[in-house]
């Protein structure tokens, strides 16, 4: 069974697309902890992260990391937070979120209510931002 995940990647659901190469898709968390928050997912739907073949695995990382650079210069923070948690959508996933402190992290905080916009314009910045 296709997940919201691979929905989006087959162009089923539209997102605010970030970046992909041939194996993996960054885009735009629709309930973000703070602008800018990205997910890193591969294309191969798998459920645990833990579970790609090693080559995916650092295709994956290597990938995130170039996101991450292009938020960091997009959205002026002390680092960009890393997360795989990885219960609520059953497809492999790293949250990529800009932070100050370490409760800027907190998944139990209130989300932002961006417009279609604000969505717009984060992608904008962190797409002309990756070099």
């Amino acid at each position: 069974m296709e997940t919201i995940f691979t929905k989006i990647i087959n162009g089923d659901i539209p997102s605010y697309k970030i970046a992909e190469n041939e194996s993996c898709y960054a885009f735009l968390d629709i309930s973000p902890l703070a602008q800018g928050h990205t997910l890193v997912i591969p294309k191969r739907q798998v459920d645990n992260i833990f579970d790609l073949a090693d080559d995916e695995y650092q295709e994956l990382f290597l990938f995130a990391k170039k996101i991450a650079k292009a938020i960091k210069i997009s959205f002026p923070c002390i680092k960009v937070g890393v997360a795989v948690i990885g219960i609520e959508v059953p497809h492999a996933h790293i949250h990529l979120v800009p932070i100050n402190k370490v409760s800027d992290l907190d998944f139990k905080k209130q989300k932002l209510s961006l417009t279609k916009d604000e969505f717009e314009l984060i992608t904008s910045k962190i797409i002309n931002s990756l070099g």
